[in-house]
């Protein structure tokens, strides 16, 4: 097994390893998955090191934002996933779900008391690096965090890129070595470990291990969390990593070589499903990215020399791997960048570009066709078909269509009393229905809308300035939408 890189290990706090600890400990908070995971790597060379049992503990509050039956039932139906994955091997696991808010208070303590040291994911977005702040305080022994959100180390980057082009030749010009350094698809594959023959006493009853039934995430268990129950769980979806690479195998042998040329057409359905795999940890870029280039009979003798940031020809693949590297390395990469380096504005308006705010404020007075409420807007009741259409897919099915999701922004914009009003309602919205809500990726996409990662389009526009304008009629013009204006009819 190949070490874990260092760019992609941070000690939290200034606690040294107690090597006669019983056991080292991994907190599973965003790479909820049993491989391809630097995370539970790096526990698994502590606890081989140390000769040492190895606990995996995976939890769930009942009090994160936005907190509700639809999120908690993808991340419980995970973590039932992980149960059995990790039965016969070396682990203890430990499922925890809190069932009262503030239940879980103290856990991290009581079980760093007893480790050698903790292992833990190192997440730039959402209330996670908050999390991890407030447990260094709490771990008895060394806590350290471990980036596996892609293929480029979130600390190999030493500044915020403002553009796809420049992040693209970036990447193209350091990305070589990282891909001799994939994480191992299983870093419990033949390894020999003592096995931890209960959790302490104590600990299950002040916080008990979470039942089958409760993993199972039927609706009484979700009727019986003090977590909202709207909006509820999306019908027929699972999470987990056996689900994820299921979604993942049909994308590949179906839908993967039209890609290129139909992902943009909502009737197609050619886009890979796979992003909320990708928010819930459930399912790794290594493993996708590995996947492709293994169907692709790739080797790194192919890599294109100079690095141009060109979005194809790069890689040397077929046009649909390469535009959908695009999106899984590229633009998902650049929005983890972004979160990572500015992590106390990524998700306000003051992180926008200077031009774009300027010309957001000097267009915030400009009439409105169209002036909605937020209950209008998240009712889909709008004088607009195809909007009408992707909001309803969205609170329906917790995603929406790729490029409709331009478009639904970008209507958001033209249809709010200001722009500041436009941005806090499409936060709202994605991350109260979203499925890969409250993510890196998802504040990409809602601040693309207003001018991020952008640049201007002139002439001028009323309510948009030279911020990019869509509109529905070209949009309908430009795709297929019959089968989907009729499959989301409010």
């Amino acid at each position: 097994m190949n070490p874990t890189p260092d760019l992609r290990i941070v000690s939290v706090n200034d606690v040294p390893v107690q090597a006669d600890g019983d056991y080292v400990l991994y907190w599973m908070t965003a790479f909820r998955r049993t491989g391809w995971n630097f995370s539970l790597q790096r526990a698994v060379e502590w606890a081989v090191k140390l000769q040492k049992p190895l606990v995996v503990l995976e939890a769930i509050r009942c009090d994160y934002p936005h907190a509700c039956d639809r999120f908690h039932a993808v991340i419980l139906s995970g973590m039932n996933d992980n149960r059995k994955a990790f039965e016969g091997k070396p682990v203890r696991y430990y499922p925890f779900v809190e069932e009262r808010a503030g239940q879980g208070k103290g856990l991290i303590s009581a079980l760093s008391t007893r480790a050698c040291v903790v292992v833990t994911d190192a997440y730039p977005c959402f209330f996670l690096p908050r999390m991890l702040q407030a447990a260094a305080g709490q771990c008895r022994v060394k806590l350290e965090s471990v980036d596996s959100n892609g293929l480029m180390p979130l600390a190999a980057v030493d500044r915020v890129f403002t553009s796809a082009h420049s992040f693209r030749r970036f990447l193209q010009k350091n990305m070589t070595q990282c891909l001799r350094a994939f994480p191992e698809p299983d870093p419990l594959s033949g390894i020999l470990l003592p096995v931890l023959s209960a959790l302490p006493a104590d600990i299950l009853l002040k916080w008990p291990m979470a039942s089958p039934d409760i993993l199972a995430a039927g609706p009484e268990i979700l009727k019986s969390l003090p977590i909202s129950h709207h909006p509820g769980p999306v019908p027929g979806f699972f999470g987990g990593q056996t689900a994820g690479g299921l979604v993942l195998k049909a994308f590949l042998s179906q839908d993967f070589k039209s890609y290129n040329d139909l992902r943009n057409h909502p009737d197609a359905n050619a886009t890979s499903g796979l992003g909320p795999f990708l928010h819930f940890g459930h399912i790794s870029s290594h493993q996708v990215v590995s996947e492709i280039l293994k169907m692709e009979n790739w080797t790194l003798e192919r890599l294109k020399d100079p690095a141009l940031g060109q979005r194809t020809g790069w890689w040397q693949l077929s046009t649909s791997a390469e535009a959908f590297f695009d999106q899984i390395i590229t633009w998902r990469e650049l929005g983890f960048n972004m979160c990572f380096q500015t992590p106390d504005d990524y998700d306000e308006f003051s992180s926008l570009p200077g031009w774009a705010q300027k010309e957001l404020n000097q267009h915030a007075g400009d009439p409105r066709p169209y002036l909605y409420s937020a209950e209008a807007l998240e009712n889909a009741a709008t004088h607009d078909p195809l909007w009408n259409a992707a909001q309803i897919q969205l609170v329906r099915e917790g995603r929406m269509h790729n490029y409709l999701r331009m478009l639904w922004g970008k209507k958001i914009l033209e249809w709010s009393s200001s722009p500041q009003e436009a941005m806090e309602t499409m936060i709202r919205l994605n991350n109260t229905y979203a499925l890969d809500g409250r993510d890196p990726n998802s504040y990409s996409g809602i601040f693309w809308i207003l001018g991020r990662y952008d640049r201007p389009w002139g002439p001028a526009r009323p309510i948009f300035g030279k911020i990019r304008y869509m509109s529905s009629e070209n949009t309908r013009r430009k795709l297929k939408l019959k089968a989907y204006l009729q499959r989301y009819r409010p």
